[in-house]
C-alpha cells in the first residue's frame, strides 16, 4: 500500500506530557524538546529507568500481580543479564560503551543498564523535565463532544503525588505513553489453579533463589526469564521442572538439564490439585512447594480514557498505525515501546523523533482512512502468518525497523548492529548457560568497535 501524506502544518511549539521516564520516555522527552516542544516527563518512581530501576521488594501481597494498580514497577531479578550485546543497544548517538570502574562485560548486569540511562539524562539535561513519584490516574480528551480537527485535541492529565496524596489537573496539547509492558503478569488459566493451596507467583516477584531453597518449584514457561530463573533455581531448589508448551527446546538448554540430575522438563500442565499435585499433560505427576509462572506480560493502559479509539484486546493494542499513533487520536495521542522482539533503543529512538517531528508540524501522517486501511493490512498478514493476536507487537523483523525509519528518514539499523544481534541469538540456542561469556564473533565485535559509531562518538571513561 501506498500511503500518502497531506501537506504539513506550520512549524509551531506544543505542550507534552510524557508518561514514564523509562528508555522511551527519556528519548522522548530529549526529541521533543530538540523540536522546540515544553515537555513535562511524569514517572511513578523515584528515579529514571522504568523497568531498569531495579527494586529489591516485591508485591508480597499480591504474588500473582492480580490488582489493577501495582505498587512495584519492575519485573527485574537481581541475577539478570542482558540477552543482547551492549554494541548493539545504544541510541544513534550514545553508544553503550564500557566505563572503568563498572561493568565491562559485553552481556552485563541491569544496573550497567540502568546506568548507562543515567549518563543519557545527565548528558542531554533530561532530569529538570521529570516530576518524580507521581503517578498519572487519567488521561483524557478535553471537549471531545467538539467535532475538532486533530492537530487542536487537548488532553486532561490527573496525576497524584505518591507521598503527600496532592492531585494535580493539567492540560497538555499531546500525550506520549511510555509506560512500557513487562509490568502486568499475563496468567495462564489453569484448572484448578483457583483451588492450589501452596505458593503461587509470577516471576513479576522473583527477585532472587533464596526462598526457594530445598523446595520442588514448577517454573512454567520457556521464555529467557522461564530459562534463566529455572537454572538459577537448580542450585538452591530441591527439584526444578520446566513446563513448556513444546518439549522442543532449543539444544543449549536441552544441555543444561542433561547436566542437573534436579532439573525435568515437562509438557503443559494438566491441572493443578488442592493436595499439591501437579498433573501435566503426558500423565506425569508431581507434589510441588511453589509455582512460579514465566508466562509474560500484559500491555495495561489503566489511566487511559479513549473513549474506545485505542483498546486492548487480547494484548493487542489498537488499532494503532505503525504501533505508534491511533488513526482518530494522532498527532496528539502516541505511544512509544509498545513493539517486542526488536532492537528496542534506535527503534524508540525513531518513534520520538517521529511524533516530535508530527507535532512541530514539519512532517504529517496520511489520513485516518489511509491509516486504517494500513492497519487492516497489517492484521490481515499477521493473520495469514498464522501469529496470533496476542503477538501482534511481536516484530522479530531488522525489515520492519528500517521501513519504519524511512518514514522520518531515520538511519536503517547498521549491519553491525543485525550481525551481532543474530550472532548472539544463535549463540544462545546453542550454548544457553554461557554465551554471556563466550563467544565466536570476536573478528566482527573489532571491526564493529572501528566504526565512527564507536571511535566519535563514545563518551570518555
Amino acid at each position: 500500500m501506498v500511503l500518502v501524506t497531506s501537506e504539513p502544518i506550520k512549524s509551531q511549539s506544543k505542550t507534552v506530557c510524557v508518561i514514564g521516564a523509562g528508555p522511551s520516555g527519556l528519548v522522548s522527552a530529549r526529541e521533543l524538546r530538540k523540536e522546540g516542544h515544553k515537555v513535562v516527563v511524569m514517572e511513578q518512581n523515584d528515579d529514571i529507568g522504568g523497568q531498569w530501576l531495579y527494586q529489591p521488594e516485591v508485591e508480597e501481597e499480591d504474588p500473582l500481580g492480580k490488582n489493577k494498580t501495582l505498587k512495584v514497577h519492575s519485573s527485574v531479578y537481581s541475577s539478570l543479564r542482558l540477552a543482547s550485546p551492549r554494541e548493539v543497544m545504544g541510541f544513534s548517538d550514545f553508544p553503550f560503551t564500557a566505563k572503568e570502574g563498572r561493568d565491562a562485560r559485553r552481556f552485563p548486569g541491569h544496573e550497567e543498564l540502568w546506568l548507562y540511562l543515567k549518563d543519557f539524562c545527565e548528558v542531554f539535561g533530561l532530569r529538570e523535565m521529570i516530576r518524580f513519584n507521581v503517578r498519572v490516574e487519567f488521561v483524557g480528551m478535553v471537549d471531545d463532544d467538539k467535532d475538532d480537527d486533530d492537530n487542536t485535541k487537548r488532553w486532561m492529565v490527573k496525576s497524584v503525588e505518591k507521598e503527600s496524596g496532592e492531585v494535580m489537573e493539567e492540560v497538555y496539547d499531546a500525550v506520549v505513553v511510555a509506560t512500557g509492558h513487562y509490568s502486568y503478569p499475563r496468567l495462564p488459566s489453569i484448572k484448578g489453579m483457583d483451588l492450589w493451596k501452596r505458593k503461587q507467583l509470577h516471576s513479576h516477584i522473583y527477585r532472587v533463589p533464596e526462598p526457594y531453597r530445598d523446595e520442588v518449584v514448577v517454573v512454567v514457561g520457556c521464555s529467557m526469564s522461564g530459562q534463566d530463573i529455572s537454572i538459577e533455581l537448580v542450585g538452591v531448589a530441591k527439584e526444578v521442572h520446566l513446563s513448556g508448551k513444546s518439549l522442543d527446546v532449543p539444544p543449549g538448554l536441552t544441555k543444561i538439564i542433561s547436566k542437573h540430575q534436579n532439573f525435568h522438563l515437562h509438557p503443559q500442565i494438566e491441572s493443578l490439585e488442592e493436595d499439591g499435585r501437579v498433573l501435566f499433560e503426558d500423565g506425569s505427576c508431581i507434589v510441588a512447594d511453589t509455582i512460579l509462572y514465566c508466562t509474560g506480560y500484559s500491555y495495561k493502559l489503566p489511566f487511559l480514557e479513549s473513549k474506545g479509539r485505542v483498546e486492548i484486546d487480547d494484548n493487542r493494542v489498537g488499532p494503532l498505525f505503525e504501533h505508534t499513533f491511533s488513526p482518530t487520536l494522532s498527532p496528539s495521542l502516541s505511544f512509544v515501546g509498545i513493539p517486542r522482539k526488536l532492537i528496542g533503543f534506535p527503534f524508540f529512538e525513531a518513534q520520538a523523533k517521529w511524533i516530535a517531528k508530527l507535532l512541530s508540524g514539519k512532517t504529517s501522517l496520511p489520513s485516518s482512512d489511509q491509516m486504517m486501511q494500513s492497519i487492516a493490512e497489517f492484521y490481515q498478514s499477521r493473520e495469514a502468518d498464522g501469529i496470533p493476536k496476542r503477538n501482534t507487537h511481536d516484530i522479530a523483523d531488522f525489515n520492519y525497523s528500517d521501513k519504519y525509519a524511512d518514514y522520518i528518514g531515520f538511519p536503517h539499523l547498521e549491519d553491525w548492529r543485525k550481525e551481532l544481534c543474530m550472532s548472539a541469538l544463535l549463540n544462545s540456542l546453542e550454548n544457553l548457560e554461557t554465551y554471556r561469556d563466550s563467544w565466536d564473533d570476536d573478528d566482527l565485535l573489532q571491526q564493529t568497535l572501528q566504526d565512527p559509531y564507536f571511535t566519535q562518538l563514545s563518551p570518555p571513561n
